[in-house]
């Protein structure tokens, strides 16, 4: 299909409210994506790849920013810190597809939210020649698309996000732990998740991934109502992995509720930093390339304190 999309439209198309009525993903996909590169010019994931690779000493020219400092106080010698950059970044995005991710309005969920963001993404990442593939679970895996850089893979993709609907429990246990084995190449794994799972069970999935050598970046996808709990009225509350429902003024909840929440987000923020994985929460009233540009900003800070060292 042809996208004739303006860069004008593409602003304007960001507006969670206006994405979702875009009925087809790949076109939602693909606004996002224009709108961001529009924005900042170059891909989030860029320099993704590069690893530390060795020292070699000062010579004239070198750029004093790259110096190790830390090896000079010791040799009271130059060194400078050189990196390799990969050509290709081998990535793997896993899409929560339980029954919670399907919270929200009729056309918009926080499942649609994270299945154009995993598309986009996708589009990021092939565009800079980069491997992608797609996993989506609930309490066991429901797809698993090995990486790949074709552009039939990227379609297939994007029509099986396309055509899922959100169900069963969510288990991050023995599920991550089979695809942390099946992750054969190192690289990259980015969790969309609403993350309603047991912590401990959350820190051991994840490390089975950090001890595999890749890189971890948690996208935590809430929806408004769940952060700021607007209800003003009695309501019934219905459970969104189970049957439970329960009749309750929210106005006598609401600040409990919100300590709860603002407890639970520490928790999974230290989680995250205790094993070295990236982390942000995803609203799902936030536009898509606000996201991926805070996110963006956040990397570029932290890679340049890390070089800086």
């Amino acid at each position: 299909m042809a996208d004739s999309t303006t860069s004008e439209d593409a602003s304007r198309y960001l507006d969670p409210k206006v994405l979702e009525k875009i009925k087809q993903l790949d076109v939602r996909a693909r606004v996002v994506v224009e709108g961001f590169i529009t924005g900042q010019h170059k891909s989030p994931f860029s320099g993704f790849a590069v690893e530390f690779a060795g020292h070699r000493e000062y010579a004239a020219g070198d750029e004093l920013k790259h110096i190790d400092w830390k090896v000079w106080s010791k040799t009271d010698r130059l060194y400078i810190k050189e990196y390799e950059e990969e050509t290709n970044l081998n990535c793997t995005i896993i899409v929560d597809a339980s029954k919670s991710m399907g919270y929200g309005s009729d056309t918009w969920t926080k499942f649609d939210y994270a299945a154009t963001a995993a598309a986009s993404l996708t589009h990021l990442l092939q565009g800079q020649q980069d491997v992608v593939g797609l996993v989506t679970f609930t309490n066991k895996v429901t797809l698993n698309l090995p990486p790949s850089g074709r552009a039939m893979h990227l379609k297939r993709l994007v029509h099986e996000l396309d055509q899922m609907k959100p169900d069963d429990k969510t288990d991050v246990g023995n599920v991550f732990l089979d695809l942390a084995q099946q992750i054969r190449k190192r690289g990259m794994v980015i969790l969309i998740s609403d993350l309603f799972a047991d912590l401990d069970q959350l820190r051991a999935s994840l490390q089975a991934f950090r001890l595999r050598k890749n890189e971890v970046v948690v996208m935590h996808v809430m929806h408004d109502d769940e952060l700021t709990f607007p209800f003003d009225t009695h309501t019934r509350f219905l459970g969104l992995e189970s049957d439970d429902q329960v009749h309750a003024d929210p106005r006598a909840l609401r600040k409990t509720y919100l300590d709860v929440v603002e407890n639970y987000l520490k928790d999974i923020r230290k989680v995250c930093s205790s094993l070295g994985a990236d982390y942000e929460l995803m609203n799902t009233k936030d536009t898509l390339d606000a996201v991926l540009s805070r996110y963006l900003a956040s990397r570029q800070r932290l890679s340049r304190r890390s070089r800086n060292r």
